[in-house]
Parts: structure tokens; sequence; C-alpha cells
């Protein structure tokens, strides 16, 4: 499994990491998630090289914080990065435009939410903490300055980093520049490229490590979604995936199974696409079966794919819209989801 520096921060994570949203269960987030494979699939991911991993408050209402915990007890000599995320008061996904951020990331509800992440947890620190939205107006609010320092001084949290909204990977550029963000975690994959655009050259500028989230595309990037695909009625998917998006999504997938090389998934292809980027530190997919996590980690040591087929010059007809586009919200979305 191949290191890449955490940003400025002096240390480095596996390049392919795991994102624990699929595993938390709960209303609102993916329906089938079973804890004994859940672990079983966490331990493989650890002996398999992985260091990074990715949780949330929000996820299965503290759930998937849990697990993380387990995680790093049955592993206390291992370097493993633990992250997780700070719900907005409010519980708007995303933050708007105009939303103050008294209401949405008060100091005491900052220290208050860490703390809860931390009692599930059962751990005394985190290797990471991120702001699970943000607005780039709050820039300059000495709130979050403040809390984001003290969660440090106090040895809560070793690192600060935010998860900038879907659709808006310049949303924080101007809070990079504060000097108080140690990673961004933002969606980017095969469909959405938009992050290269802006943020990705202020990441490189100043030291910020980049988490890139959503590689798969909630899944259709996988190749197994047909227009008829359903979840159960609490699943999440239903909502992202609509009969208008499935019909955007499916001819733009079939665009692009004749880039697939033999012997490979789309899914890997997909993943070596993003690890391809030298301004990626870490990918985080969801992957709750141990085949998924045997996929994921031979897509890794495959090494770096020509980016020349995916790029504005060479796209196919399936993605020749998305980098420019679905930055922007699309025609069929749904409103945002935690993700």
């Amino acid at each position: 499994m191949q290191q890449r520096a955490f940003g400025r921060t002096g240390r480095s994570v596996s390049e392919l990491g795991v994102g624990m949203w699929g595993m938390g269960g709960g209303i609102g987030g993916w329906t089938g998630a079973d804890d004994r494979q859940s672990l079983a699939v966490l331990q493989a991911a650890v002996d398999a090289g992985v260091t990074f991993f990715d949780s949330a408050l929000v996820y299965g209402a503290g759930h998937s914080d849990e697990l993380l915990g387990q995680l790093a007890r049955a592993n206390p000599d291992r370097d493993l990065l633990l992250a997780s995320k700070i719900p907005p008061k409010n519980r708007q996904w995303p933050a708007r435009p105009g939303d103050r951020i008294r209401d949405v990331f008060p100091p005491d509800h900052v220290r208050a939410s860490v703390h809860a992440i931390l009692r599930r947890a059962k751990v005394s620190a985190l290797g990471l903490v991120q702001f699970h939205v943000w607005q780039d107006e709050w820039a300059d609010d000495p709130g979050w300055q403040r809390a984001a320092d003290d969660l440090r001084r106090e040895g809560l949290a070793r690192h600060v980093g935010i998860s900038v909204n879907r659709w808006e990977p310049a949303n924080v550029l101007r809070t990079l520049r504060t000097g108080l963000v140690d990673s961004v975690q933002v969606v980017y994959n095969v469909f959405d490229q938009a992050a290269e655009d802006e943020l990705f050259p202020a990441c490189r500028e100043l030291g910020v490590a980049v988490i890139a989230r959503v590689p798969l595309d909630e899944g259709s990037l996988t190749g197994t979604l047909t227009l008829d695909s359903r979840w159960p009625e609490a699943d999440w998917r239903n909502a992202y995936f609509g009969a208008a998006n499935l019909r955007a999504t499916i001819p733009r997938v079939d665009a692009l199974r004749p880039l697939v090389p033999e012997g490979q998934t789309l899914a890997q292809l997909a993943l070596r696409f993003i690890l391809s980027s030298p301004d990626v530190t870490t990918v985080i997919p969801g992957m709750r079966r141990p085949e998924h996590l045997a996929a994921n980690v031979a897509a890794a040591a495959g090494g770096r794919c020509r980016r020349t087929c995916w790029q504005p010059s060479g796209r196919t007809a399936g993605t020749a819209t998305h980098r420019a586009g679905r930055c922007r919200r699309p025609p069929w979305a749904a409103p945002d989801r935690v993700t």
C-alpha cells in the first residue's frame, strides 16, 4: 500500500482509505450494513496497509464512530489516522449562502460534538476532526478559528479539516489561507473533476491534504446500476438516483465501458483515475464486503492510469459535460444529503 504525505502535517497516510458512511446505517443513510462484516472488512483493510478511516457523528447517529473506536482498540500498535466530522448544529446539508456560522458551528457546539465523537469511539483523541459543511464567507470568523486552535491545543484532535459542499469545490479557498485547515474533503471522481480547477492548485500551494470522497459517484461507477435500480425505502440512494438522474447517468456510465482494460472493472479504473492525480492524498470509497476491499486494494496496487482519455481534449461523449457542468447542481438533483 503506497503512502502519501498528508499535506504539510509531517505525517503520511495510505493512498486508499475507507469511507464509513455505509457502515453506520440509520435513518437517512445506507441500508444493509452488518456490524460483524463491517468490522471484518475494517480489520482486513488495516492488514492490507490502509491507515485512513473516515467517519462522522451523523453516520448512524454516531454508530460509525463506535466502529471506528473498536478498530482503534483492536490495533493499538498501528499508526492509524482516525477521522470524523462535526455535524452542523442547524442540521442543514449543505450549508447555504447567508447561513450564520453562529447557527451552524458555534464554539460550544464544536466542542460538544467532538466530545460526543470521543465518547462514542471510546478514544481520547482523533487524528482529524472535520467541519461537515462549509461556507467560505465564514473564513474570518474568530469563533471557529478559536475552536480549531483549542481542539489542537487540548490534544482532542491532531488536525482540523473541512468537508466542502457537493458541487462547490471552491467554497473554501479563502478559509484555506487562514492556515488553520490541514485537509479538505471534496467530491472528486470521473464524473466530477471540477476540484482540479481551483481547489487542487490552492491545496498544492498551501500544503493542504486532499481527501477524495464519492469516488464511485454513490455507486454508478461500479457499473452495476440500471434504469430499474431501486433500494429499500429508507435508503437515501432512492433520492439521489431518482428517475431523472438514472436516465442521465446510465448512458454516461455505458460510454466509459470501452475504456476499461481487460482484467479490470469500471470501479477499479475509476479509483485509478483518482489516484493518478498527485494532488489527491487519499481516496475513501465505501466498502462493506471483503470482495469490495480486495478489488479496491488491487486497484490501488495497479498504479496510475493514463488520464488523457478522461481529460477535456479527449473526453468521451459520456463524460463531456461533467468537468465543466456537474460541479454545479444538475437539473435532476434532489436536495443535498449527508456525505
